[in-house]
């Protein structure tokens, strides 16, 4: 089938061969986890847990080293422990990182100081600097390890103890001055450490389920030879209901536990579907403006035909001027398909524009805008938001306009260190998932 955003190598090329390394690699990731995962939306998809989801907009591979990988990892935490006091359920943590090395771009070229070259695609394809734009296989191999280490070092870090509960405290706000923000946060770790204390004195501690949390991985699967590469016929888990199908297997991809079709790469009679219907992995597409209710439903009958509930989340990204009119129609699109899915609100890339400079960036008003209307129109369509989908980094950047801290256009040179799309500081981060947990705290107190 055709392939969208395909990738053109020059020849000569050692693309078969770097594909044949990639094909004799281990997995990164295992079916038991992918399944754990797949479950746990389920409870999204059904109301009783709820799904967050962020990281880089295109993550490098100089982002596998410790510190950035523990802001990202802290942050994660601290939102998720904001949203749970909020909601009162299960906060379910999908990380943006461990591969989500490419980038989908509208123009295969760009003019760099006069002179059309190849855009950059990410790391995994070729490099920023206009003199590495020409793809390099290599660079698949590459991502795999970075990945790899990535995902080694969270899993280490998370069994260490660096998620434990009964430490809530020594999740630092780092780089959050604001006093109020302080202040909202040390009263909701404070009262989770007061309940801790209650039972422990009770005896009713739970500790060894409080010293670490599931953190899994994600990416959009836009290079297919390489996520095919990765693909592996394995063995199903116990429990699973096709482990005592046929020969008990079933089409795992290693790369990740999650992967996402692209607003760019959706169409029904291309690659990335044709792929994507095939896997085990509970999979995300991204649901745009430019969605049809009929192509919705019927993209949703190829990729999910069983309609198994926790394998699809549908990621909204309309933009705060369309959300009004786009979401409602599909949502009761979808409600009379019998499909049911994880609705997911990504209020970022629809928001996206350039100041008159030519800088992109995205403001913090219009990102609350889209999230208050898409939790607003779901309760009005009898539905409910099962999560968020945000590009957000641990760093104090200065990408994104607005919030309490007030960050301006001319502030954006200060620290704005993104290769793709505009990220949420931690700062603004953090606000966010405390405007959502005060929307769900509002609803419950009425």
């Amino acid at each position: 089938m055709p392939i969208k955003q395909v990738v053109t190598y020059e020849p000569p090329t050692n693309l078969p061969s770097a594909l044949a390394q990639l094909s004799k690699l281990p997995p990164i990731v295992t079916p038991t986890e992918i399944t754990k995962l797949k479950a746990s939306l389920k409870d999204a998809a059904l109301g009783n847990a709820f799904l967050l989801q962020g990281g880089d907009c295109a993550e490098l591979f100089s982002y596998c080293s410790d510190s950035p990988i523990d802001a990202k990892i802290k942050l994660l935490l601290q939102m998720s422990l904001v949203l749970i006091w909020g909601m009162n359920k299960p906060v379910i943590r999908i990380g943006r990182m461990a591969g989500q090395f490419a980038k989908p771009r509208s123009s295969p070229t760009e003019i760099v100081d006069g002179k059309e070259i190849p855009s950059f695609r990410g790391d995994i394809l070729n490099g920023f600097d206009p003199s590495e734009r020409t793809p390099d296989p290599n660079r698949l191999v590459s991502a795999y390890f970075h990945s790899a280490a990535t995902l080694n070092y969270v899993r280490g870090q998370l069994s260490s103890g660096f998620a434990d509960l009964h430490n809530p405290l020594d999740w630092e706000l780092g780089h959050v001055k604001d006093q109020v923000l302080q202040s909202k946060y040390e009263k909701i770790v404070n009262s989770i450490s007061d309940s801790l204390r209650f039972m422990r004195t009770v005896g009713a501690d739970t500790s060894g389920k409080l010293n670490s949390v599931d953190l899994y991985t994600s990416h959009e699967g836009l290079v297919l030879e390489y996520e095919q590469s990765l693909t592996r016929k394995l063995k199903h888990p116990v429990g699973h209901p096709g482990a005592q199908v046929g020969d008990g297997r079933g089409w795992y991809n290693t790369s990740a536990h999650f992967l996402w079709i692209g607003d760019r790469t959706r169409q029904i009679d291309c690659g990335h579907v044709e792929y994507f219907r095939g896997i085990e992995n509970p999979i995300g597409i991204k649901v745009g403006p430019s969605m049809k209710n009929d192509e919705l439903v019927e993209l949703l009958d190829i990729v999910n035909p069983k309609k198994e509930i926790g394998k699809v989340t549908l990621i909204t990204r309309y933009g705060e001027d369309k959300v009004e009119s786009m979401l409602g129609p599909h949502i009761e699109a979808v409600k009379s398909s019998g499909h049911v899915v994880v609705w997911q609100c990504d209020p970022m890339h629809g928001n996206t524009r350039s100041t008159p400079t030519g800088i992109k960036t995205r403001h913090f008003s219009s990102i609350f805008s889209e999230l208050s209307s898409a939790l607003k129109i779901h309760k009005q369509h009898g539905s409910f938001l099962g999560g968020v989908h945000l590009e957000l980094t641990g760093d104090a950047v200065t990408e994104c306009v607005g919030g309490s801290e007030g960050l301006m256009e001319e502030d954006l040179s200060l620290n704005y260190t993104t290769y793709c799309d505009p990220r949420l500081n931690e700062k603004q981060a953090l606000e966010l998932a405390f405007l959502v947990a005060g929307h769900y705290r509002g609803e419950v107190e009425e």
